[in-house]
């Protein structure tokens, strides 16, 4: 957290502001036995930019909605941003939800 202050025209008076740095990120279980592909975009439509590993555990900065795939968590069409520019299908992601549980992507 950064701290500032502000001091109110003509009052003299001070306040201190306080601004919040980022928000703690959670990680997030890929299913058991998975090699999960990582795609540039947020569908099976998009390339693959890399595989993650067998007991990955990835970051999720943000979600939005795209191709509709089935995994072991289900059917969604919602896709885990990653990395910048990065995707997974949450179907394979173990976040307890089968909703949003990240805010949504710009």
């Amino acid at each position: 957290m950064s701290v500032g202050s502000v001091e109110e025209a003509g009052g003299g008076k001070e306040e201190t502001v306080l601004t919040a740095a980022a928000t703690a990120v959670r990680y997030y279980s890929v299913a058991p036995g998975v090699r999960l592909n990582v795609r540039s975009g947020p569908g099976t439509g998009y390339s693959i930019v890399r595989v993650l590993p067998e007991g990955a555990r990835v970051p999720i900065y943000c979600q939005k909605p795209g191709t509709t795939v089935t995994g072991p968590y289900g059917t969604s069409n919602i896709w885990d941003n990653v990395s910048n520019g990065e995707y997974v299908s949450d179907a394979y992601v173990q976040t307890g939800s089968d909703g949003y549980v990240a805010s949504r992507c710009a």
